[in-house]
């Protein structure tokens, strides 16, 4: 009875290991594996974003860096590593869009803005008329 008391102890451990396993071991791995699919079938003219947010189309690939046109006349060597995604031409195209409509509310809400103390200011001026009114009767 001793051994099977001390193999009840260690259930709890072994089903400790076997949810690690499948909670953070195994889609980790499967995470490493996109990735490392990912930069593997990185090509000369796919538009990339580095770790840092740069966005830009790559020029051309080495064994360690790869060459990313930012701008016109603008090329700077990034590593491998620091190609966190690269761009479709659907995702691309929505990233456009979503700077665009970010754009306009930014447009919006200064037109807000700036009509909100014209409007206070017209409705200051009116009251003091109003106060006046009451004032000279």
């Amino acid at each position: 009875m001793d051994i099977m008391e001390q193999l009840n102890a260690f259930w709890p451990i072994i089903l400790m290991v076997v949810i690690f396993y499948f909670l953070l071991w195994r889609p980790q791995k499967k995470q490493q594996k996109k990735r490392q699919e990912m930069l593997e079938s990185l090509k000369p003219g796919a538009k990339i974003v580095t770790v840092g947010g740069v966005m830009g189309n790559i020029v051309s690939l080495h064994d360690d860096y790869l060459v990313v046109r930012i701008a016109d006349r603008v090329e700077i060597k990034v590593t491998r590593a620091a190609v966190a995604q690269v761009l479709g031409k659907a995702e691309g195209k929505k990233a456009a869009k979503k700077a665009e409509k970010a754009e306009k509310a930014a447009e919006k809400a200064a037109e807000t803005k700036a009509e909100a103390p014209a409007e206070a200011k017209s409705e200051a001026v009116g009251e003091t008329k109003e106060a006046e009114a009451k004032d000279g009767q």
